[in-house]
């Protein structure tokens, strides 16, 4: 019995560390027209998804939501498609935010929820991403799972046993009511003044709608989607737009969505951009100040150093996790912790939320400056940041940057340099063709002039 055991663990370990064909750190994503984001592809994900939930469930339902772009008709017939020829039932959400789709699903109990989305990307990209019954992103020997059954032939269920396709009208105002929920009642955005970017993305309909209810005056930016604008200059990626629109109209502060709403990037009535990073000390900083215990966060390798200082002058464990938010949640749960997040705005409170959701993010944020009477200026004295060059090269899919032996000669040396007070990171996108450079330094010149010395030894690439 011991021999066949381990025999069986070697299995699946090897199994379990295949590397994935179509899936990247957040769903399958990519250019529309082009493999795998084409309608036969996502048909064919559907329905051997489909295969991997009867596993399980003899008769499941699939929630579908997506965000603005104008590939989303047609990915989702597609999806839709794919599911009932496997005998999957369908809940048409619309046009709704990521993490909307999240809540959805696990309060409506459903099997599975899809969200068509690329996110930050241009609108000529698209891409595909799902959750759990319980609302959190699916692990990767799930998605192997469902890279294996691809592999497979399809099993077209019987004309009686189809799936049925229905929509959710109210679903904008389910989760509307559901983001307020986490908003202390005993609070109030009245006589607040808020620009809300949503990206010309999913959120343009409920983001402007939740800050009135909660009594602010919206001035909204990004909220006019045409199908081939969504983060066109606006949300998140582009912060610039908000920046000048909370000066123009004197706006006590902003926030800046991503195309999927589930990343956030704040404004201040002075101009200033706050990121991920930031935000997630000050919200730290809350629940301590409010008497609650954080016995640790998760940050990121790309956190800023001198937020992993502030935690531990609060007494705060501090852990690094891969980059992305799946790998967040992936460490919190390990620990048994509620707060983490990444400088990009992705921020997790899972005693709030089961995923990152920019919307419930900005309202803990400025429920945190409304019950400490502060701005977030004077929240972040104690914690200036290192400067950061962070620089984004093309490369080949083909070549491997970690045998690439003047990039390697020369991040010996740059780390050398820097000692104790800086850092490299260099890492792949998981969702383009990019290699990630980011130097870390005291001096911003010093960032800059080592992020530039070891891209140039990638010319080549």
């Amino acid at each position: 019995m011991q021999v066949f055991a381990t025999i069986l663990n070697e299995l699946k370990q090897t199994y379990f560390s295949m590397k994935r064909l179509y899936f990247g750190t957040d769903g399958i994503r990519g250019t529309v027209g082009q493999f795998p984001i084409t309608p036969d592809f996502m048909l064919r994900l559907a329905h051997a998804v489909g295969q991997v939930l009867k596993r399980n469930d003899s008769r499941p339902q699939v929630l579908i939501g997506k965000d603005t772009r104008i590939s989303g008709y047609m990915l989702e017939s597609a999806l839709e498609a794919g599911f009932n020829s496997a005998g999957v039932d369908v809940v048409l959400l619309g046009p709704i935010p990521t993490p909307a789709v999240a809540y959805l699903t696990r309060a409506l109990r459903a099997s599975l929820g899809v969200v068509i989305s690329a996110s930050h990307n241009p609108f000529a990209d698209n891409g595909v991403k799902f959750f759990s019954a319980a609302g959190a992103k699916l692990d990767d020997a799930w998605e192997l799972a469902v890279e294996e059954a691809l592999s497979q032939e399809p099993q077209w269920v019987e004309s009686s046993h189809l799936g049925k396709a229905k929509r959710l009208d109210d679903a904008a105002g389910r989760y509307i009511e559901f983001c307020k929920s986490t908003f202390d009642n005993q609070l109030t955005l009245k006589g607040k003044k808020i620009v809300v970017d949503a990206a010309h993305g999913a959120a343009y309909l409920v983001a402007p709608k939740i800050f009135a209810e909660l009594g602010a005056e919206v001035i909204t930016l990004g909220c006019t989607p045409n199908g081939v604008n969504i983060n066109h200059e606006v949300g998140a990626t582009h912060p610039e737009a908000l920046v000048e629109a909370v000066i123009t109209h004197r706006a006590d502060f902003g926030i800046a969505l991503d195309g999927d709403a589930d990343r956030l990037q704040w404004v201040d009535d002075k101009g200033h951009l706050y990121n991920g990073d930031q935000l997630l000390y000050v919200l730290v900083l809350d629940r301590i100040t409010q008497g609650e215990k954080v016995p640790g966060v998760v940050g990121t390798l790309m956190t800023n150093h001198a937020i992993e200082e502030g935690f531990r002058k609060l007494n705060v464990n501090f852990s690094r996790s891969k980059v992305g938010d799946r790998y967040v949640l992936e460490e919190l749960t390990s620990h048994g912790w509620v707060l983490g997040g990444e400088g990009s705005g992705h921020l997790l409170m899972l005693d709030k939320h089961s995923t990152g959701d920019g919307l419930i993010s900005a309202l803990q944020v400025l429920q945190a400056c409304l019950r400490m009477q502060s701005t977030l200026d004077e929240l972040l004295q104690a914690v200036p940041l290192y400067p950061q060059c962070l620089l984004n090269i093309a490369i080949s899919p083909n070549l491997d940057w970690r045998v690439h032996q003047e990039l390697q000669s020369r991040i010996k040396s740059v780390e050398k340099e820097l000692g104790l007070n800086g850092r490299v990171l260099i890492r792949e996108s998981g969702t383009e063709p990019l290699l990630r450079i980011m130097v870390e330094a005291k001096e911003e010149e010093l960032s800059a002039k080592y992020a530039s010395y070891l891209a140039k030894s990638l010319s080549q690439f």
